[in-house]
């Protein structure tokens, strides 16, 4: 029997990957996701539905039915707090952290008392030029507005 652990089976989706040779950019622009889906697709971290399944199988041929049934399959969402010793981790950490309160103050003057959703989300890497000519990453969270609710009582 073949082992579906979660890590296994991301091992092998992004062994996939690497042996296509092409990168979560081509992958997106194929399948019409986002290149951060894509990747989450390919950690297990998103369940990938059926239509999407067809543009995923074209992209990467190789990809196995037992990985596609895997992936169709609810994940379990998680990461290993190691992963914050990873530096980019950290210091995507470090800046939401430090700009945290501002964003929450910002978000809660422009729509009122409520959040950003992580469910219904989309994200994305770009490389860009600054104005110095250097290369920068933009990284876009575009989260849906969920107003708190006032709590009435049903009695």
């Amino acid at each position: 029997m073949e082992e579906t652990s979660k890590s296994s089976v991301t091992n092998r989706l992004l062994s996939v990957k690497r042996k296509s040779g092409k990168s979560f950019n081509q992958l997106a622009e194929e399948t019409g996701l986002t290149n951060v889906y894509v990747a989450q697709l390919l950690r297990r971290q998103a369940q990938l539905k059926p239509d999407t399944a067809v543009k995923l199988r074209a992209a990467l041929p190789e990809l196995s039915d037992q990985l596609i049934y895997e992936m169709m399959a609810p994940p379990m969402r998680s990461y290993d707090p190691n992963l914050l010793q990873e530096p980019t981790i950290y210091r995507l950490n470090e800046a939401v952290m430090h700009f945290g309160e501002s964003i929450k103050e910002i978000i809660n003057e422009e729509f009122g008392d409520g959040i950003m959703s992580a469910i219904d989300f989309y994200c994305s890497v770009d490389k860009v030029k600054g104005v110095d000519g250097k290369d920068r990453a933009v990284i876009t969270f575009d989260g849906k507005y969920l107003p708190h609710s006032e709590q009435v009582s049903c009695l």
